[in-house]
């Protein structure tokens, strides 16, 4: 390998623990403590330490390492990760026309909704954890977490709108910092209680579920923290790629966690007391202040991993046709998948706001973590079954034993996680309920405004041969129409004529056709087709993370008879007025919701980035 090559796979492996690993790099904050709590009544005693630290050894080798870093690394979709990806990837290999293709799409936008939960309890329960750690150095502090919390949280959000450009930077050096003092912690206490090292055998673990039954049962909610963010390794695989995910895993993350949860262990067989809080008790009193500033800089990062996370699946779901048009900004030249969008983030603020107050601490918060992670590890792993099927044509007995072991794991913390639910479980449920109608809605609703237009459907060819049957005067300029995929005449089109009684020299029928993969390669974006009379059809191709600029994508156009003028173009945009009416369809109220959702989309030539002085908008009412 050369040594540019290997400088370039070094940074990225560096910037790649700061983004991807944040998240579950701050589990060792909450995740002893919540074990070992009075809520699972798992006392501390030495055979239950051992088997709690074995447990979690063993789950970050089964869960993180091999599923997800063998595994699911692998099920990209051209490269990119992410539920959202890897449900248009299952959609895709199972096909359309496939009874598998509805169910697919459901798990997956189950896994999507419940990730919009994850997202919210995230920030939340990771930077009140940190903050938590003055109440260590002093009960006087008590008052004062969560308005610091609250505090440290809308700061986050409120410069979201600078993007993570700048600061991104300085993410990786931060984190490596970070596991570094959790390594060195580690190895502190284990050297001290070397005791600990036994944990590292399996039947530990094994004794602990089968000696206390439904108490380890219990339990494994709380041991699940440990592994909560392991999402992020497939999530980001398109920004930083596997193998400097997987360098990053193997060579710092995996070590450094280990040391640390052994580490606390080997504290808690020397100072059972420690258990209140066992992270901040690691080095005694001397470090607290210092751990809190650097744990609330490692959270903040996690949060913000998330927080962006959660921009690029409300894009990927924007363009798939399961959410309304919004406003996204790019806060980046160089990276496009570097995205803002302010609704998004206001809304996630108000709503974590919510979750830091209502719980008030990490113990309570962490009673509603879980559940929402459990349900989207386990929509990944059915999802991962269907690619390894039906796209990489694996034997099904096989396909089976790469997901069956991995699914029973899932299904038994999920289990475990049903316990919380009365308990705090139930408000990550709420959220992801609440965007399933969201997408569901949108979807359904944007299907009944293509049957209604359908129904109404002018075939294009027919129309434009009556339309100049006889000579008629043309006008100055290009017309460009936005027309969706298998449509007829636009009736944007119609209504021009109707008032406006005019054609343009030049006629262009737009069509933006979203495929599902993450990006088109430049060669095929655009397709142009001659109508005959200077009308053309130009259909662009668009992948669920590609940007859509329709001035600069025409300008580009060499098939067209002339150069596209931005300046002598008009965009001639249908604005559709949804009437929701009783009948068929969908439930009155949700037919309302679409109809208040349509309302406030952001217009099509908005989205497309087209001058507002270039549009002209007419309006159509649809009932459905």
């Amino acid at each position: 390998m050369s040594n540019t090559n290997k400088s370039s796979l070094a940074a990225l492996s560096l910037a790649a623990i700061g983004i991807v690993y944040g998240d579950i790099g701050t589990s060792p904050l909450y995740t002893m403590k919540e074990v070992f709590s009075s809520e699972h009544g798992v006392p501390l005693t030495e055979a239950n330490l051992l088997g709690v630290v074995s447990l979690i050894m063993w789950g970050l080798t089964a869960i993180v390492s091999l599923k997800y870093v063998a595994l699911i690394l692998r099920a990209d979709n051209r490269g990119e990760g992410g539920i959202m990806a890897l449900m248009a990837l299952a959609m895709s290999a199972v096909g359309k026309a496939s009874r598998w293709h509805i169910p697919v799409m459901l798990i997956g936008l189950t896994g999507a909704a419940l990730f919009f939960g994850d997202g919210v309890i995230t920030p939340a329960i990771s930077v009140l954890s940190a903050i938590e750690g003055l109440e260590v150095a002093t009960p006087a502090f008590t008052p004062y977490v969560v308005p610091i919390t609250a505090t440290v949280i809308v700061c986050l959000y409120a410069v979201q709108w600078h993007g993570t450009a700048r600061i991104g930077r300085l993410f990786g050096p931060i984190v490596l910092v970070w596991f570094f003092v959790l390594g060195a912690m580690g190895i502190v206490n284990i050297a001290a209680n070397p005791l600990i090292l036994r944990a590292l055998n399996p039947l530990y673990a094994l004794q602990f579920l089968t000696h206390n039954g439904g108490m380890a049962f219990a339990a494994l909610g709380a041991i699940f923290l440990a592994f909560t963010g392991a999402e992020a390794l497939y999530a980001d695989m398109g920004h930083f790629g596997k193998k400097p995910i997987r360098l990053a895993w193997f060579c710092v993350v995996f070590p450094a966690l280990s040391l640390n949860y052994l580490g606390q262990g080997g504290l808690l067989l020397a100072n059972p007391a420690a258990v209140t809080n066992p992270f901040y008790h690691q080095l005694g009193a001397w470090s607290v202040y210092p751990l809190v500033v650097l744990a609330t800089m490692a959270t903040v990062i996690a949060s913000q991993a998330t927080i962006s996370a959660t921009f690029s699946v409300t894009q990927q779901a924007i363009s798939l046709g399961f959410l309304p048009r919004m406003r996204v900004e790019h806060t980046s030249s160089q990276e496009i998948g570097q995205i803002y969008i302010p609704l998004v983030n206001w809304l996630q603020l108000a709503v974590v706001l919510l979750a830091v107050v209502g719980f008030g601490s990490s113990s309570n918060l962490a009673a509603a973590y879980g559940i929402a992670v459990t349900l989207t590890m386990l929509t990944t792993t059915i999802l991962t079954f269907f690619v390894i099927r039906f796209q990489w044509k694996y034997n099904l007995l096989l396909c089976w034993a790469a997901t069956g072991i991995f699914l029973f794991i899932d299904l038994a913390f999920f289990s475990a996680n049903t316990l919380k639910i009365a308990h705090g479980g139930w408000f990550p449920l709420l959220l992801g309920s609440s965007m399933m109608v969201v997408l569901l809605t949108w979807h359904r609703g944007r299907e009944l405004v293509f049957d209604n237009l359908r129904r109404h459907f002018l075939p294009l060819n027919e129309f434009l041969h009556t339309l100049f049957t006889e000579p008629s005067e043309r006008v100055a300029g290009t017309a460009v129409f936005f027309r969706a995929e298998g449509d007829g005449v636009p009736h944007a089109l119609l209504h021009n004529l109707l008032h406006n009684k005019i054609i343009h020299e030049r006629i262009i029928f737009l069509t933006v056709v979203y495929l599902e993969i993450p990006t088109v390669p430049e060669a095929e974006r655009m397709k142009v087709e001659a109508l005959g009379h200077d009308c053309y059809q130009v259909s662009i191709f668009c992948g669920f993370k590609d940007e859509t600029d329709i001035p600069v994508m025409l300008a580009r156009c060499s098939q067209l008879d002339r150069p596209f003028e931005i300046m002598e173009t008009s965009f001639f945009v249908a604005r559709h007025t949804v009437i929701p009416t009783i009948g068929s369809g969908m439930m009155p109220w949700r037919e309302n919701l679409f109809a208040a959702m349509s309302r406030n989309a952001r217009d099509a030539a908005d989205y497309y980035q087209v001058p507002p002085n270039r549009v002209i908008e007419l309006g159509a009412q649809i009932e459905i």
